[in-house]
């Protein structure tokens, strides 16, 4: 098996080639390692010449302790002693660090691992850490890390503009393809953000990879992000956010099944299996979650059984299974109604799924999977020429 370099261990390996003046912060949190499992806090803390001032925390946390959608607070990290600001606080201002807090800096290091779908919130955190540098002349430099679930597959539609938000802040389609270095240089050039902005590219990594074919240890990005094959389900079964369908929090399997206290499994399972859906199959499956939607009752679902990674599509499998639920269950499925990622005046469904048609296609009984999938193509096509000139590897 081949071993990944990242571009964090580059830049540990040789600061002064990758950065400038005499401060830095960092945007990190757990998943922060070099390629061989050492946290990468304390070797930037002893970096020579270089002076970390600050670190900066997305959602989950430094350390990716919180749930989704928990405020994180400031604090002072009791390893380094140096203040944490938080990057995901109570409202949508405080996913924004301020402009006095990276004046002070001559750079500002992101080094986070992605999942490789549009709706993690880390790589916004990264636009709005670019946007700020832009402002304040600070240099930003981010060390590049695989995309999970590899860089070659691009599924699903782009984020209509109405329809923006901190899961869908930019025209992307649901599964991406591209590693974070990535898309800083194409948020940085094509949407124009204009940072002084350095990627530390990786070396070893192929496109074709999964994150079991790289040789690094996997560090769960968030709580509900346990493993590879959390993320390999994830670009599809995020959608069940948008509902009052447990998608598995609060159990050990989070988006690898999903459920109700109303579904018949059984039922459930044989419509889902006569889609045909590839790469997959769909086992009669009953759990209880511990927290969050249907805490302790026993909910009926399936759990999702990967079989070809590499031809299964998370994305339209994501669909099916809302489709099926709702055509069983009519009277009993929901859309979820509550504020969703700071946004309280568009459903979660459609912000998640970038515009209105899935949820209005369910709710008038009208949508067809091979159509839906058919709207996607010339979108899809638009992006994969678009991110051509951006790609790294």
């Amino acid at each position: 098996m081949k071993q990944v370099i990242l571009g964090l261990d580059r830049l540990l390996t040789d600061p002064e080639a990758y950065l400038r003046g005499k401060t830095f912060g960092l945007v990190v949190n757990q998943t922060s390692q070099t390629s061989d499992g050492y946290p990468s806090i304390p070797r930037f803390y002893s970096l020579g010449r270089f002076q970390l001032t600050t670190l900066f925390a997305p959602e989950h946390g430094l350390y990716g302790v919180n749930q989704d959608m928990a405020a994180v607070a400031d604090h002072v990290d009791s390893t380094s002693g140096l203040p944490v600001k938080s990057l995901y606080g109570t409202d949508s201002s405080s996913l924004t660090p301020s402009s006095d807090l990276l004046r002070g800096l001559d750079n500002l290091i992101f080094d986070i691992q992605d999942v490789g779908s549009r709706y993690y919130t880390f790589i916004y955190t990264l636009a709005n850490c670019m946007q700020v540098c832009a402002r304040t002349d600070t240099h930003m430099v981010v060390c590049d890390r695989p995309n999970p679930i590899n860089g070659v597959t691009v599924e699903g539609n782009l984020v209509g503009g109405k329809y923006r938000s901190f899961v869908g802040q930019y025209p992307l389609p649901n599964r991406h393809g591209m590693t974070v270095g990535e898309l800083a240089n194409l948020y940085n050039n094509h949407f124009k953000i204009g940072c002084d902005l350095t990627v530390i590219p990786m070396q070893g990594w192929e496109r074709t990879m999964w994150y079991d074919q790289t040789g690094l240890p996997w560090v769960a990005p968030s709580p509900n992000m346990p493993t590879l094959s959390t993320a390999t389900v994830y670009p599809g079964m995020c959608l069940i956010e948008g509902t009052l369908l447990s998608e598995g929090r609060g159990t050990t399997l989070p988006f690898e099944q999903v459920g109700a206290p109303y579904i018949q499994a059984e039922t459930l399972t044989k419509t889902l299996n006569a889609e045909n859906l590839p790469g997959l199959f769909f086992r009669p499956h009953y759990f209880k979650p511990q927290f969050q939607k249907w805490s302790g009752e026993i909910c009926g679902g399936v759990q999702l059984h990967v079989k070809d990674r590499d031809v299964f599509k998370p994305f339209l499998t994501g669909i099916a299974v809302l489709c099926s639920i709702k055509k069983l269950h009519p009277g009993d499925f929901s859309w979820r109604t509550e504020p969703y990622e700071f946004v309280s005046d568009r459903p979660a469904i459609d912000l998640l799924y970038g515009n209105p048609a899935l949820r209005e296609g369910m709710e008038s009984g009208s949508i067809s999977l091979p159509d839906l999938e058919a709207s996607w193509n010339g979108e899809t096509e638009e992006f994969l020429q678009k991110r051509e000139e951006y790609l790294i590897y």
